[in-house]
């Protein structure tokens, strides 16, 4: 196997192709390091995001269903939102997950971050673990915004991943890396 990292690309221009209110499609021509071969890339720039992992008491997550306008179907998965620009990730995952499901918790922990999709797009999304979750608040939902909020055992979990259930790619990250924090099989 070749020890050798695959050379860097440099960015030589950058211009907005699209600006389309929740994200921008950046247009890079780019110059490869080694051979100084030049290309054109197609990036979406948009804010980094939180999905927030909240534990009752119970050992019961608190998941949301929603329709999603990619796929036009429903999808069941984690609470989550944009960080805005300068906020905290654990404020704006504690922010989201009241506003989405009414639900507060204790013990804000960051337990992961991943690149959303880093063959087109810039930003992370960031896991936020809350524990001892409990009802506090109203739902208040965005404009378009409208979920369903599910609580399911923590031992269902991998059950509804291999089954499809839970089919969302950062969803099931997010799971992913819940299982490794609690250190579940």
């Amino acid at each position: 196997m070749n020890s050798q990292f695959p050379s860097r690309w440099k960015v030589m221009r950058d211009d907005i192709h699209a600006d389309c209110r929740i994200f921008e499609v950046h247009k890079r021509k780019m110059v490869r390091d080694s051979d100084q071969k030049v290309g054109e890339f197609y990036v979406i720039e948009t804010n980094d995001w939180v999905n927030i992992l909240p534990l009752t008491s119970n050992q019961e997550i608190i998941l949301v269903r929603q329709f999603r306008y990619g796929t036009e179907e429903y999808s069941l998965e984690p609470p989550g939102g944009v960080i805005e620009k300068g906020e905290d990730p654990i404020l704006a995952g504690q922010r989201e997950l009241l506003e989405e499901t009414g639900y507060s918790g204790k013990n804000p922990k960051i337990i992961g971050n991943v690149f959303a999709n880093s063959a087109i797009m810039s930003n992370r999304c960031h896991f936020l673990l809350l524990t001892d979750v409990e009802k506090l608040g109203e739902i208040s939902f965005d404009p378009h915004e409208e979920l369903e909020t599910v609580k399911v055992p923590i031992e269902s979990l991998r059950d509804l991943v291999k089954s499809g259930d839970i089919s969302h790619s950062i969803g099931v990250n997010a799971i992913f890396h819940l299982m490794m924090e609690l250190n579940i099989s």
